[in-house]
């Protein structure tokens, strides 16, 4: 795992951002079709942004995936993941060469599921876009997370920390108006990504980012998982990396 700091949360996305375009434009050299997931958030703002006005991406020859979403929610709720992905990034590439959207109003789960898994499976990442929690889960893996399945999506759920964060960053009013559950892409499925790009900036993550880089590899810090993946690019804030060593 690389670690690169910088000054600002902006400088943050914005560098992020950068070395994703290198790394989807060298996969298109070569590939027809680049595959790349993208995580949602108050710490993705600056690198989406960033990404969306490349003029050196070919946004039809890319199939998009994201990592998780709410459980009864509307896709046209404003905290809503695809409708988090259609307003700040699809509706600003389009055409894209396909949209893997998840219905968290799917009328039964398990048949959702296994349509995103079915889409999933046999397809090579290229690159993941991720964030990390304050109570360091990744995607929607909260801790303790199941760190052995092999699904790629699963049903998970969220706990009270992961639920608060949700509040503290104005996508909900209160605790209560945030979903109990949802769908998560799982952390054995973003490992195998080939290249990960981690954004996490602010202070109230620091210690969830200690213990990532840190800490020992545990389900109980989810995100730890990154250590044992090559090629993660972990891209820190001075606040997010304030409690590092060195």
């Amino acid at each position: 795992m690389q670690v690169n700091i910088y000054k600002s949360k902006k400088e943050t996305g914005q560098e992020a951002a950068l070395r994703g375009e290198t790394i989807i434009v060298n996969a298109q050299r070569t590939q027809r079709i680049v595959r790349i997931i993208f995580a949602t958030g108050s710490s993705q703002f600056d690198l989406l942004q960033e990404l969306s006005k490349s003029s050196k991406i070919n946004w039809e020859n890319c199939e998009i995936y994201h990592l998780d979403e709410y459980i009864g929610l509307d896709s046209e709720h404003s905290a809503s993941f695809v409708n988090y992905l259609n307003e700040r990034l699809i509706s600003k590439i389009r055409p894209v060469f396909k949209f893997h959207s998840i219905d968290g109003k799917a009328a039964t789960i398990t048949y959702e599921l296994q349509r995103l898994n079915s889409n999933i499976r046999s397809k090579t990442i290229d690159l993941a876009f991720i964030g990390i929690g304050e109570n360091s889960h990744l995607a929607f893996n909260d801790p303790p997370a199941d760190h052995r399945t092999e699904e790629p999506f699963i049903k998970v759920v969220l706990d009270k920390k992961c639920r608060q964060q949700q509040v503290t960053e104005g996508w909900f009013k209160t605790i209560d108006e945030v979903p109990r559950n949802a769908i998560t892409m799982s952390i054995k499925q973003i490992l195998k990504s080939k290249k990960i790009i981690c954004t996490v900036s602010d202070q109230r993550k620091a210690k969830a980012v200690q213990s990532t880089v840190h800490g020992p590899v545990t389900n109980l810090c989810p995100a730890s998982y990154l250590q044992k993946h090559k090629n993660t690019f972990l891209m820190l804030d001075e606040a997010a990396a304030s409690l590092l060593r060195n």
